[in-house]
Order: C-alpha cells, then structure tokens, then sequence
C-alpha cells in the first residue's frame, strides 16, 4: 500500500537535543505504521523531551478517514522512547482496523 502525505509529519522537541537520523527515523516509522494500517497519512507530530533521566516520546498520528490516535513511551534513551510510542501507537490502530472490518 503507497502511503499518500497530505501535511508535514512534525518532530520536535522542548528540552532535549535531537539529531537528524532520530527525526528521519521517526518519520519513516509513522509513515510505515500509516501504510500498513491505512494507508493513508493526514497528519503527525513527535515530541521529545526528557523528564529526569528518562526521555519521552509523545506522539499524535492521523491516518486517513480516523480520528486521531496518540501514544507516549519513556525510556532511558531517546530512540528507545520513540519504539515504546511506535509500538502503542501499532496496537491502536491494530483495533480500529479490526473495528472497521467488524
């Protein structure tokens, strides 16, 4: 399924320095995530920021023709955060792809 982007997929942070492959990386799993549930992407953001030695990852993804599905990972390092996010956000649209067939 070819994922068609209709607005930018945002990623920032407030306290935390992120590099490019961490932004790249977060982008090409939302788009993977919207291809292989929906295949259509609307709109996404990633934030990051740190919360005492752990780093947070919050993320807001609306595939198309869905309401928006948000998901938060924490983790001791940035990319791990970023997979805990992915991962939530996986199993969310999991259901709402099963609750559309049903």
């Amino acid at each position: 399924m070819e994922v068609e982007v209709g607005k930018n997929i945002t990623v920032g942070s407030s306290n935390v320095e992120i590099g490019e492959a961490l932004s790249e990386r977060a982008r090409k799993d939302l788009l993977d995530l919207a291809s292989k549930y929906f295949g259509k992407l609307t709109t996404a953001s990633v934030h990051f920021s740190r919360e005492g030695h752990l780093f947070c990852c919050s993320v807001n993804l609306r595939p198309g023709g869905v309401a928006v599905v948000s998901a938060e990972g924490q983790h001791k390092d940035a990319h791990g955060a970023l997979d805990q996010a992915v991962d939530k956000l996986r199993a969310q649209l999991r259901r709402l792809k099963d609750e559309k067939r049903g």
